[in-house]
């Protein structure tokens, strides 16, 4: 049977090829399975580098475009929630701790030049509260394709990478449904960065 769960020197290898100067600190390479462990669910099972379990969201809803979503923690425990805002022009996310309703920490935006398929920017990503100076990361690249990376706005520097699953074992290949998020923690929390692959999901969505 085909593991999906990650080859870390691999994910490694092709990521710090991109920043050589962080070499002190290995990027956390998790592999996303866009599929649920639980029957009649759909979401997502995350593993990291070792096969654990890290992540899940597991939803009974059949709609493709939901407009509540929970990540939780591998036992279950409610990390972070998103909730799609009404009455928005395109599509934006805001991020809540656990299953709070109030005061979200995050927006995620869908880039408007996105629509027009004019820009390689498809979501723009912004810290919520009174110290919100604006827009803090940008997603760029292709998500449909599995290749895209999150950047720090002002930086520059890739805070998190999507990757598509290079790796074949008798000639089965795994699609798009199984790939790799690579984050730099210096930069972004890995619990936030999968939080914008479920939300680009909804956004583009593949299947």
């Amino acid at each position: 049977m085909t593991r999906v769960h990650p080859n870390f020197s691999n994910a490694v290898a092709s990521s710090s090829s991109k920043s050589d100067e962080k070499l002190e600190t290995p990027p956390i390479v998790l592999t996303v399975w866009k599929k649920s462990l639980l029957f009649n669910c759909k979401g997502y099972t995350v593993f990291d580098s070792k096969g654990a379990l890290q992540f899940r969201v597991d939803s009974y809803s059949n709609r493709r475009n939901a407009t509540e979503i929970v990540l939780m923690d591998h036992i279950g425990k409610p990390l972070l929630s998103f909730r799609r805002q009404r009455f928005c022009f395109g599509q934006k996310w805001l991020i809540y701790n656990g299953e709070e309703s109030k005061n979200p920490i995050f927006a995620v935006k869908k880039h408007m030049s996105s629509l027009l398929g004019c820009n390689k920017i498809v979501a723009d990503v912004s810290r919520c509260g009174e110290t919100d100076e604006g827009d803090e990361y940008v997603v760029e690249g292709s998500y449909e394709g599995r290749c895209c990376c999150v950047y720090d706005r002002s930086k520059r520097t890739v805070a998190a990478e999507i990757q598509r699953k290079e790796s074949t074992i008798n000639g089965v290949g795994f699609g798009n449904d199984v790939f790799r998020l690579v984050v730099d923690e210096s930069e972004l929390d890995s619990v936030v960065a999968m939080s914008i692959v479920i939300l680009l999901e909804q956004m583009y969505p593949t299947s």
